[in-house]
């Protein structure tokens, strides 16, 4: 194992499994739904750029229909164009393929990629949401609604662990040929190079996908997953206050589950569909007010926190060092 990657195991074993650290989180087996670890998995949650996974399972699925084709080129609309970042920036009326499209969406992370994708499957953003709501009905997705293609904020956009569990097992499961799109570490477009947001890609042994995701209001979101000795586990987490510490939350999920799943399969656990809903699951909440970035205001006070701790602590060093210098008996004169 790598070095970097050993140093991802240990960072991660610093964040415990307990409901106090993070929001919700699942680890499970997406061969057969088995579930190794849940903790609030019923709650919603505002899902950010998880979304972008139902919006890639729909091309998938526009792709195997035949509806739509990878070298396929499609139009940057205005409304597209409009998105904010992440985006490709790219002007109103340039074209792209398909398969470009869907690296961005994917590696990128690009919100304008999404509005171009799910306009190319069916017309308009609205009726591609229309579609996300029944294929979520559909996959058993209960506590789950969209009403956008990239998961920009929208009160009324939300899932779940559970249901992005599922989600996340319909696009392992259907559509293996397309897994390498989120292994992927870095694409180019024209002469740009755009990098993956997931860093467990380069610093987590057998990491091969899927997706991050980040609004203020949810924290940062990771769907992660790993295959190790013809094993694949999936990590969902929720709520992070930071993106080391949504990283390092996953690594330890991932880890837990492959040191842990021998003995675990001896004895049986629920799956996806058998695990009880929650008796008391939440609604969504808010959390923008303990999330550490520039883009939510905080990061600012966080910095600003921090210079006056280390100025109270010089200040008190000060002081400290008069009071001695003061007690001290005086030198002899020559």
């Amino acid at each position: 194992m790598r070095a970097s990657k050993v140093l991802s195991v240990v960072i991660a074993s610093a964040v415990a499994l307990s409901p106090a650290t993070a929001g919700p989180a699942l680890l499970f087996d997406p061969a057969n739904g088995r579930v190794l670890y849940a903790e609030d998995q019923d709650d919603q949650w505002y899902p950010a750029s998880l979304t972008k996974i139902m919006t890639a399972l729909l091309v998938f699925e526009a792709l195997k229909d035949g509806r739509i084709r990878l070298q396929d080129k499609i139009k940057v609309s205005e409304f597209a164009h409009s998105q904010p970042p992440s985006h490709l920036g790219l002007p109103v009326g340039a074209e792209i393929t398909v398969e470009t499209a869907l690296q961005a969406l994917i590696v990128k992370s690009a919100n304008d990629a999404a509005i171009i994708l799910a306009e190319a499957v069916d017309g308009t953003q609205q009726a591609f949401a229309q579609r996300m709501n029944a294929t979520a009905k559909r996959l058993g997705m209960t506590r789950t609604n969209y009403v956008n293609a990239n998961g920009l904020p929208a009160p009324e956009q939300v899932s779940t662990a559970r249901d992005l569990a599922r989600l996340t097992t319909a696009v392992v499961r259907d559509f293996p040929n397309y897994a390498h799109l989120w292994s992927m570490e870095e694409m180019r477009v024209g002469k740009r190079v755009l990098r993956n947001h997931n860093p467990l890609l380069h610093t987590y042994e057998g990491a091969d996908g899927m997706k991050t995701g980040f609004i203020c209001d949810s924290g940062y979101n990771l769907v992660a997953s790993a295959s190790r000795d013809g094993q694949k586990l999936v990590a969902v987490v929720l709520g992070e206050t930071t993106g080391s510490n949504r990283s390092a939350r996953a690594a330890n999920l991932l880890e837990h589950g492959f040191q842990t799943l021998g003995w675990k399969t001896l004895f049986g656990t629920e799956n996806l569909d058998t695990l009880p809903l929650a008796a008391d699951a939440k609604g969504p909440v808010s959390i923008r007010r303990h999330v550490i970035s520039w883009a939510c205001g905080t990061m600012r006070r966080r910095v600003v926190a921090r210079a006056k701790k280390a100025k109270r602590g010089m200040v008190a060093a000060a002081a400290k060092k008069a009071a001695a210098a003061k007690k001290a008996p005086a030198a002899d004169d020559d």
